[in-house]
């Protein structure tokens, strides 16, 4: 049974930093490509970062330079470093298996990042 549980979101202001992790299971993780998605209230859930089996990354545009993605493969972990975030970071945060094709395996219960002033 493939499984993500996403944790470390909280409340947090402008400009300040959170790290979040998700911890896989029921997957080959260290061969997996494993991307962070986000769904803001009333749009579409979107990748926000990814990073391959051998550690190459790629970021949303709008996230570039404030995000880090980084695995753990002996955890079977994956944890997105978030910066300087902004209101408009504010969302809920999911990670999950990716292909070319997208998103794989059901989404998780995600973790809330919110940034309010």
């Amino acid at each position: 049974q493939v499984q993500f549980v996403e944790s470390g979101g909280g409340l947090v202001q402008p400009g300040d930093s959170l790290r979040l992790s998700c911890a896989a299971s029921g997957i080959m993780f260290s061969i997996s490509a494993m991307g962070w998605y986000r769904q803001a209230p009333g749009n579409q859930r979107e990748l926000v970062a990814g990073i391959t089996r051998g550690g190459d990354t790629n970021y949303a545009d709008s996230v570039k330079g404030r995000f880090t993605i980084s695995r753990d493969n002996a955890r079977n972990t994956v944890y997105l470093q978030m910066n300087s975030l902004k209101p408009e970071d504010t969302a809920v945060y999911y990670c999950n298996v990716k292909a070319t094709g997208g998103p794989v395996f059901a989404w998780g219960q995600g973790t809330q990042g919110t940034v309010s002033v």
